[in-house]
């Protein structure tokens, strides 16, 4: 593994030395499923830190299991984040990077420099590109900017002839005509975001099946409350959007950074990935996928997966622990999970019909690095069942990497998997080696 080159005062050297020993994890211990491993605290002064560094593909692809091809739909974008299939069969792609916390730590300037070094050198595009595969040969042959002019987008969404933005600050609407390859219309906003501070900036989105309501995530602006608990107003929880009116309403709280959401097609459930708190030890505490309950308390900042008090909190409230439910399926710790998409129809195929894909950033704060891929989680009767299975591998080679994935949509037009990988700015899209037939555009 590449080692980072750091250079701090004595002190502070000694001391990330003598944390190093503590960074890796026990290989023995299972952090996935519905009753995760869940190892004793380890709270450190500074975190062990470590991040694979960029190199490139250099004409490589990511590894997807036996009986898949895997082509670059597109490249040169500026930071793709999630993405959007038309019902033509066009792909919206948010590109865009935020955030405006200030560093509070000692410890958030060594933590902020590390994650810099896996980050790709280019700018974010705060904009929204439309790409489009004619031709279906895995290669987008149009790559355009859709709307242009956003402040850091994420989420998207979809309804009846409107397409809906998260930005970091806002949801804004903008009137969509099937084909379109440009937004010639100023955006309107439906509702502001809390954005004070923005230490986790992504708003992740997704519409009800009905399209009356927006799901909106909103994360924490810290990682236990340590800027406060004022400053947490509105933070670390789900909205529910009126998407004509602009009312709102809290779904669930207590989800430090819901990344990614969506709904389970077969049962109409809202469900979403989370990352959960760092700095207790590098199997603490696992990101999760679950089921998004209406007026369920998740935990955060005052306990983890359940009853699992973080005595790092101030002031500590023993009546929430108790009132914190625990996630339905854990996904390993400080995997970064940003990506989460349902499958429909058929899905991919057999082994790979029902369930959803999860796109796994990949940790930056334990010795031994963890996702940096996308997994499939099986479900069955409209729930996980089984290990998760890893489907897009070789994000990592020698320590570096190669790409980081963040979005992942399922394309029921084309039978492909389509993974935003925000470091090589590239869509990847994944089809069986034999590719049903392409479904009608509408």
């Amino acid at each position: 593994m590449s080692a980072v080159p750091l250079r701090f005062s004595l002190p502070l050297t000694v001391a990330l030395l003598a944390l190093s020993s503590c960074g890796s994890s026990a290989p023995g211990l299972d952090q996935t499923g519905a009753r995760p491993d869940l190892p004793g605290q380890r709270e450190t002064l500074v975190p062990p830190m470590n991040i694979a560094t960029p190199e490139g593909w250099n004409g490589d692809v990511p590894t997807a299991p036996s009986g898949f091809r895997v082509t670059a739909l597109a490249t040169g974008l500026k930071v793709p984040r999630q993405m959007l299939v038309l019902p033509n069969g066009d792909i919206l792609v948010a590109e865009g990077s935020g955030g405006s916390a200030p560093l509070l730590r000692p410890k958030d300037v060594i933590a902020g420099y590390i994650k810099s070094l896996g980050k790709t050198s280019i700018k974010g595009g705060n904009r929204v590109t439309l790409l489009r595969d004619a031709d279906g040969d895995g290669r987008a042959e149009m790559k355009t900017a859709f709307v242009t002019g956003l402040n850091a987008p994420y989420g998207l969404a979809l309804v009846d002839g409107n397409l809906y933005v998260a930005n970091q600050d806002a949801v804004m609407r903008f009137p969509y005509q099937d084909g379109m390859t440009r937004m010639t219309t100023t955006g309107q906003e439906v509702i502001a975001l809390p954005s004070q501070i923005n230490h986790h900036w992504t708003k992740a989105m997704a519409a009800s099946p009905d399209g009356r309501t927006l799901y909106v995530g909103i994360g924490s602006n810290s990682n236990i409350g340590e800027r406060g608990l004022a400053v947490e107003e509105e933070r670390a929880r789900i909205w529910a959007v009126d998407r004509l009116t602009g009312a709102r309403r809290t779904y669930a709280t207590g989800i430090r950074n819901p990344t990614a959401l969506a709904f389970n097609p077969q049962t109409g459930q809202l469900w979403t990935v989370a990352n959960e708190r760092d700095e207790l030890g590098p199997q603490l505490v696992p990101d999760y996928l679950t089921s998004v309950r209406q007026g369920a308390f998740y935990g955060w900042p005052y306990s983890y997966w359940g009853g699992n008090a973080d005595p790092r909190v101030h002031p500590q409230d023993p009546a929430m622990v108790r009132k914190a439910i625990a996630p339905d399926y854990a996904l390993g710790s400080h995997v970064a999970s940003l990506g989460l998409s349902f499958t429909t129809g058929g899905g991919l195929g057999p082994g790979f019909a029902q369930g959803a894909f999860v796109g796994e950033h990949g940790s930056w704060n334990r010795q031994d690095l963890s996702g940096y891929k996308v997994v499939w989680i099986p479900f069955v009767n409209g729930r996980p069942s089984g290990k998760p299975v890893d489907f897009l591998t070789g994000f990592l080679k020698d320590g570096h990497a190669r790409g980081r994935p963040v979005g992942v949509a399922f394309d029921p037009l084309h039978g492909a998997l389509l993974v935003a990988d925000d470091l090589s700015n590239t869509i990847w899209q994944i089809t069986p080696s034999r590719p049903r037939p392409t479904l009608p555009r509408q």
